[in-house]
C-alpha cells in the first residue's frame, strides 16, 4: 500500500512537472492545460482512499473543465464541430446508460462528470480537426476517456485486474500527452 501511495504520486507529480517545464506565462491555453494537470494530480491522491472517492471525482470534474477552457482558448466553442459531438455524444450516452443501474445516489454527480469529460474530448477532438493543437490533445483526452471508462468499471461494474492494467496506462499516457501539448511544441506533433 505505502509503495502503491508512493508510486502513483510521484507519477502524477511527474507529468505536473513536465507540463511546467513547457510552460510559458501569458499563453492561455498552457495555463489552462497546467490548471488541469494540477487539478488531475490532485484527484489522483483523492482516489488513493475510498473515502475520498466522492472528492476525486470533483476534483477530477474541476481538471477536465479546466482542459475545456484550454481548447475554448485554442479554438472558441463556436468552431468545434457538430460532427465531432456525435460520437462524442453517442459514447457518453452510452457509458451513462451502461452505469445508470448502478450508481446509486451517485447518478447526478457521475452524469455530470459524464457530461464534462464528453466536452473536454469534443473539444480536444475539434482543436485537432482545426489545426489548432497537435494531435496529443485529441489523442490524450481519448486515453482520459477510455481510462475512465475503466475506473467506472472498477467502481461501479465488476472490480478486477483488468481495469488497472489498461485504466492507469491509458491514463498516464493521457497526461504526459496533455502535457505534451502544452507550448505546442511536442516533439512527436
Amino acid at each position: 500500500r505505502v509503495l502503491e501511495v508512493i508510486s502513483k504520486t510521484a507519477a502524477s507529480a511527474a507529468f505536473v512537472v513536465l507540463g511546467a517545464t513547457r510552460w510559458t506565462a501569458g499563453d492561455p491555453v498552457a495555463s489552462w492545460l497546467l490548471a488541469g494537470l494540477v487539478l488531475c494530480a490532485m484527484g489522483d491522491l483523492c482516489l488513493l482512499w475510498d473515502r475520498s472517492f466522492d472528492l476525486g471525482l470533483a476534483v477530477f470534474l474541476l481538471g477536465h473543465l479546466a482542459y475545456v477552457g484550454a481548447f475554448r482558448a485554442a479554438v472558441p466553442m463556436a468552431g468545434w464541430p457538430l460532427l465531432v459531438a456525435t460520437p462524442v455524444a453517442l459514447t457518453g450516452i452510452g457509458a451513462a446508460s451502461w452505469l445508470w443501474p448502478r450508481l446509486g445516489a451517485r447518478r447526478a454527480p457521475v452524469l455530470l462528470y459524464i457530461l464534462a469529460i464528453s466536452l473536454m474530448v469534443w473539444g480536444a477532438l475539434s482543436t485537432l480537426a482545426r489545426g489548432a493543437l497537435p494531435w496529443t490533445a485529441g489523442v490524450g483526452a481519448v486515453f482520459f476517456y477510455l481510462s475512465d471508462l475503466a475506473v467506472a468499471r472498477q467502481r461501479f461494474v465488476h472490480a478486477d485486474f483488468l481495469n488497472r492494467g489498461l485504466g492507469l496506462p491509458a491514463y498516464y499516457a493521457a497526461q504526459v500527452l496533455l502535457a505534451l501539448t502544452i507550448a505546442s511544441t511536442s516533439p512527436f506533433a
